[in-house]
């Protein structure tokens, strides 16, 4: 009886393998031809819908409104007020340098789904878009996994002088650069605007030629391990080790206001984790998996769509220096109020004394008070 169900689901496998060899509709996009590529109907759905059409350059807009500005600031604030450079804010100017070049090229992609998922603007200028928006992608990774090393080496060893070493600090976020720039020349070597058939449109890194699937399916696979998964398991460890030094010694006041901010810190790096970057990478490396070995699905949109939230890092970023940084609160205060640098550093001046003349007339009315009891 077992043998004879066994070898019924053999004849059913096989015959559901050979109908799928026959299908004309393989992968996420369909069939190629000279011309362009005719997408399936979940692809020719979704990019016919009022998700890309819609809700996808509104996410665009909300990116460049707040992004622009913020990080725009971030990196006058590191690199022109902040006149003390530690190794942590050399890597924030950096993150924040790095989402401040993918933003200002984000009109061009609302431009494009507001005119119907249809690239008006050449294959050059679509493939630096795309070299832009995931060199930011990892560039945000590898920079987040050196502050959250900084941070939990800050805390841990702080009387150790490599805290404050900015040489070191400036040649490792050199090497990030160079790195992330070399990683990214793949995304030059195939098509990434793809002309849709049936749809009469030409897509940007929406739509791949089946024939060109094994470059991005090798190069995505490779930048999940080590410009996703690698980060993320550095900030985790971090994180947990520094979580744990500062438990050992709660008794200090300062050390439990120092662990309040690292977990508020830690929360913030693990849903800008969660939200922007776990998704995104998972789903690339699934989406060219699946359409380098020719199997239909339907999770088209939710591919597309977590590339879109993949750029809400851009605007996550600056609340991580909020957080992390008290002299970068200050700067970014003493600019709203127009405050220059030397008026900010008169009144801390003139606070600091206002706060040791209180002191020291609390003391001498305590000295007062026990020499009458005295006598």
């Amino acid at each position: 009886m077992t043998h004879r169900l066994m070898w019924k689901l053999a004849v059913l496998l096989f015959i559901h393998v050979n109908l799928s060899s026959q299908s004309t509709e393989k992968g996420f996009t369909g069939e190629e031809s000279e011309e362009g590529v005719k997408v399936t109907v979940t692809a020719k759905s979704v990019l016919e819908s009022k998700l890309t059409h819609i809700f996808f350059p509104i996410v665009y807009i909300v990116v460049f409104s707040v992004g622009l500005p913020t990080n725009a600031m971030a990196v006058w604030v590191f690199l022109f007020r902040t006149k003390k450079k530690h190794p942590s804010a050399i890597f924030m100017a950096n993150l924040a340098l790095a989402d401040l070049l993918f933003v200002i090229w984000t009109p061009l992609k609302i431009a494009y789904h507001f005119n119907g998922n249809n690239w008006i603007y050449g294959e050059a200028l679509c493939k630096v878009f795309v070299a832009f928006f995931y060199s930011n992608m990892y560039c945000s990774t590898i920079f987040i996994a050196c502050i959250s090393v900084q941070r939990y080496w800050a805390v841990v060893h702080p009387l150790s002088q490599q805290k404050k070493n900015n040489r070191l600090a400036i040649g490792v976020s050199v090497c990030v650069w160079l790195v992330v720039w070399l990683i990214t020349i793949p995304l030059y070597l195939y098509d990434q605007t793809v002309k849709v058939t049936n749809l009469n449109i030409l897509t940007c890194h929406d739509v791949t030629r089946p024939s060109q699937s094994l470059y991005p399916s090798i190069y995505f696979l490779t930048m999940g391990i080590l410009g996703f998964l690698v980060p993320c398991i550095v900030c985790i460890v971090s994180y947990v080790q520094m979580l744990r030094a500062l438990k050992s010694s709660m008794t200090d006041e300062t050390i439990a206001q120092k662990r309040r901010k690292a977990v508020i810190l830690v929360v913030t790096v693990l849903v800008m984790f969660l939200v922007c970057f776990t998704p995104s990478n998972i789903m690339v490396i699934v989406h060219y998996s699946l359409l380098h070995a020719g199997v239909q699905d339907s999770g088209y949109g939710f591919y597309i769509s977590t590339l879109c939230l993949a750029s809400l890092n851009s605007c996550v970023d600056p609340f991580v220096y909020y957080f992390i940084s008290d002299e970068f609160r200050e700067h970014v205060r003493n600019t709203f109020m127009c405050r220059s640098e030397r008026t900010a550093q008169r009144m801390r001046v003139s606070f600091s004394a206002m706060k040791y003349s209180k002191k020291s007339s609390t003391y001498a009315s305590d000295s007062g008070n026990t020499q009458s009891s005295s006598y």
